[in-house]
This record gives structure tokens, C-alpha cells and sequence, in this order.
């Protein structure tokens, strides 16, 4: 295995006192002036930041026109649980502008939240419940506002797309490292841990009208953004000011109000570290929020837990 790709230890599973598990990767805080606070393995290498940029995609939407009052950006920029609040809010995006669930190209998928996938059983997965579905339907509303084309609105040199990548760019400072697709099927591009950090960094502390536009409703609506009793949801309502958002393959990126701004990649996928990440770096800013106790089992009793190594 690549030992860049690895990166350093985040974190690590303890059972009576022995590591037994441990969770590489990579790691950066910045200072509010945009100075390093810290890094943890190598920042400097590609990644695909995933869902991580979608404030930076709708950014770009409605820089483009796209106009939704706060409860339906903050979804717009969503990996959402799947709830009915969320289908129902992916829906009133489309019929704003005459569309409707049929016209959505997003991937098939059940409900990405615990609760909401276990109530919705063995139903056939749907474009309508899949956690993109709220990106994808700001997507097509951009379109219609424009007069551009809906069919082909996930093309990589459809206008829609030229105009996020302009914008992922822009905030960046960088030019993409890698173009390919997301899971959900819209184009992805590949940067580096550093330049996300840059990105986002950049969005946040941003005098732009349509940067606090799009910030402000997902600190708002956490729930649009994610879902009841997600880690996303719960901090953001425990922290004024904080914005956070988690991609596949374990990339999350977090940034406060005055421009301190952490974002980390753990190397194997698994997210079961992010909480006591999160809750330690947030301790070196001064910020205490709920521990997120991973806790491990012998029998009944507790004998260890997840830890982060930050």
C-alpha cells in the first residue's frame, strides 16, 4: 500500500488498554488568518472530497439564478437522511419550476439515515430518497431558470457543470486535479486536503452575497442538510456559527464563523471515527461539544473506546 495514501493515525480502538484498530489519514486546521494549525499526513495529496463541496456546487447555482428561500438551499447543498420532510422539500423544488421526482437523474438508492432506511423496509430504491436527490433538484431548477438543457445537465460540459467548476476552482485557488463522477452520477473533482481546506475556508469568511446565501441556510436548516440525530445536525445546532459537512469515503470538513476551518480524510472509508475527531479538534479551539463516546464491549461491560490521535 501506498504509505502516502495511509497518512498518519486519527484514531485508534482500544480494548483493555491494547490498541486493537486504528483509523490512518489525513488532517489540516487553519487559523482563522488562514495560517496552519496543524497537519496530520499528507495534506498535499489528491483526494475526491465527495459530498464536501456541495455548499460550493450550490454556491454556483445560485450564482447562476437559482432562488430558493433557506429550508430548500440548505437541501440543495444536502446528503439528506431520507426523511419525508426531505423527499417532500426534493419535490417542492422541482414543482417550482414544473418539474417533477421523474426528471431527477440521480442514482437509485433507500434512504441513507439509520431510522429512515429501517422504516422504509424492503421498498425498491428510488431517485427521489437518494441523499442527492436535493443537489439534483437544485441542479434542474438552475437549468429551467437559464433555459438550459434538462437531459444533459449532468455532462461535464453542460453549463451547469462548467459553471461549478469554475466556482470549486475559484475558492480553491487551484486547478482540479482529477475529473471523473460521484455516486450520484454529477461530476467530481479531485483536490487536495489542503485546497478543500482552502475552499471552504474561503466560502466561509466570503463578503459575497451568494457565499452567505448559501452558508447561512444550511447553519439555519441542519436538518435539510442532513437529518434527525446526525452528527452533522447535532453539532451544527450545538456550535453558532459552525458549519460542517460530512462526504463518502469518510472526508468531513468543518469551519466557524471567523475562518478556523478543519477538514480531515480517513484512508479506510469508515466514518465510525469522526465523532471523537471532531470532538477533539474542536477541544484545541476552545470548543466543547458532546463527546461522541464510541464505546467497546466485553460481554456487558464497557472495556474501551475510540479515541482520536490529533
Amino acid at each position: 500500500m501506498n504509505l502516502d495514501f495511509r497518512g498518519e493515525v486519527l484514531a485508534e480502538l482500544t480494548r483493555n488498554g491494547l490498541v486493537e484498530s486504528i483509523h490512518t489519514g489525513h488532517l489540516i486546521m487553519l487559523n482563522s488568518d488562514g495560517s496552519v494549525h496543524k497537519i496530520k499526513g499528507s495534506v498535499d495529496m489528491p483526494i475526491f472530497p465527495r459530498s464536501t463541496v456541495k455548499c460550493m456546487q450550490a454556491s454556483a447555482m445560485v450564482g447562476s439564478g437559482l432562488k430558493l428561500e433557506p429550508r430548500l438551499l440548505a437541501l440543495a447543498q444536502s446528503s439528506h437522511s431520507g426523511s419525508q420532510i426531505h423527499q417532500d422539500g426534493v419535490l417542492e423544488i422541482l414543482a417550482g419550476v414544473g418539474l417533477q421526482e421523474s426528471d431527477l437523474q440521480c442514482a437509485f438508492d433507500k434512504p441513507l439515515g439509520e431510522a429512515e432506511r429501517a422504516t422504509w423496509g424492503e421498498k425498491p430504491a428510488t431517485r427521489l430518497a437518494m441523499n442527492c436527490s436535493g443537489k439534483h433538484a437544485g441542479m434542474l431548477s438552475t437549468c429551467v431558470v437559464n433555459g438550459w438543457d434538462i437531459k444533459s445537465y449532468l455532462n461535464p460540459e453542460h453549463p451547469l457543470q462548467i459553471a461549478i467548476l469554475n466556482e470549486i476552482q475559484a475558492l480553491a485557488n487551484t486547478k482540479v486535479a482529477n475529473k471523473t463522477f460521484d455516486g450520484c452520477g454529477a461530476p467530481l473533482f479531485a483536490m487536495t486536503t489542503r485546497e478543500l481546506a482552502t475552499a471552504i475556508r474561503a466560502i466561509t469568511i466570503s463578503e459575497e452575497p451568494v457565499h452567505i446565501e448559501v452558508m447561512g441556510a444550511a447553519r439555519a436548516f441542519p436538518e435539510m442538510v442532513a437529518g434527525v440525530n446526525r452528527l452533522t445536525t447535532r453539532t451544527m445546532r450545538s456550535v453558532p456559527g459552525l458549519f460542517m459537512k460530512e462526504g463518502a469515503e469518510a472526508v468531513e470538513v468543518v469551519s466557524l464563523s471567523d475562518g478556523r476551518t478543519l477538514v480531515f480524510k480517513i484512508s479506510d472509508g469508515s466514518w465510525r471515527a469522526f465523532g471523537a475527531i471532531m470532538h477533539a479538534a474542536l477541544l484545541e479551539w476552545g470548543i466543547t461539544t458532546t463527546e461522541e463516546v464510541f464505546n467497546v464491549y466485553g460481554g456487558a461491560n464497557i472495556v474501551g473506546r475510540m479515541q482520536a490521535v490529533i
